[in-house]
């Protein structure tokens, strides 16, 4: 797997993170850039830490399924693509400017919550026997930065933005699932 690839996996997975933090930036009044420092380092620490943990538990099954592994990659990638994709369906009909965009525990959720697909794809590394370490710091980097700027871009421009960004993420993962299963299929 090129490093492109993993930037573009990287940046599929950060739109969760993105998005959620345009919401806080939405939330976020008069502490913007505190609000953004400690989403950024949450979402970009779990979604650095669930691949590990996905690619560790892959590990256990990869013998027993590995000459299913594509097949494997294509479903995880395309089902959270669709499932990123059917959410932001969802998000334009609850955008709510009001509420705390600070506390701690509700950043730890949702970093927790917006890195799930991260441990999907953690798993789909191990069957392709990727190792971890690089994919794992573009990830987190890419979480953090995605995540630092949309904040910003919440208390800028508002709701509008936080819909597209899961879309625009849920595509990539499935353009990329697809390309994983054309590859085993034709270049293989």
């Amino acid at each position: 797997m090129t490093l492109i690839t993993v930037l573009f996996i990287s940046i599929g997975l950060a739109m969760d993170a993105f998005a959620v933090s345009i919401g806080l930036g939405i939330k976020a009044k008069d502490n913007k850039m505190r609000v953004a420092v400690k989403a950024a380092f949450l979402f970009g620490v779990f979604q650095s830490l669930m691949p590990v943990i996905g690619w560790f538990a892959g590990n256990q099954f990869k013998d027993l399924l590995k000459n299913y592994s594509p097949w494997v990659t294509f479903i995880i990638l395309i089902l959270i693509g669709i499932k990123m994709i059917y959410e932001s369906t969802k998000m334009d009909k609850k955008c709510d400017p009001s509420g705390n965009a600070d506390k701690f525990i509700t950043l730890l959720i949702l970093a927790i919550a917006t890195s799930i697909d991260a441990l999907a794809v953690g798993v789909s590394f191990s069957f392709m026997n990727i190792a971890i370490t690089i994919p794992v710091i573009i990830i987190g980097l890419v979480a953090f930065i995605f995540s630092f700027i949309g904040v910003e871009i919440g208390n800028r421009l508002g709701c509008y933005a936080k819909s597209r960004a899961e879309i625009f993420g849920g595509l990539i993962l499935i353009l990329l699932g697809i390309k994983t299963l054309l590859e085993h299929l034709y270049f293989a």
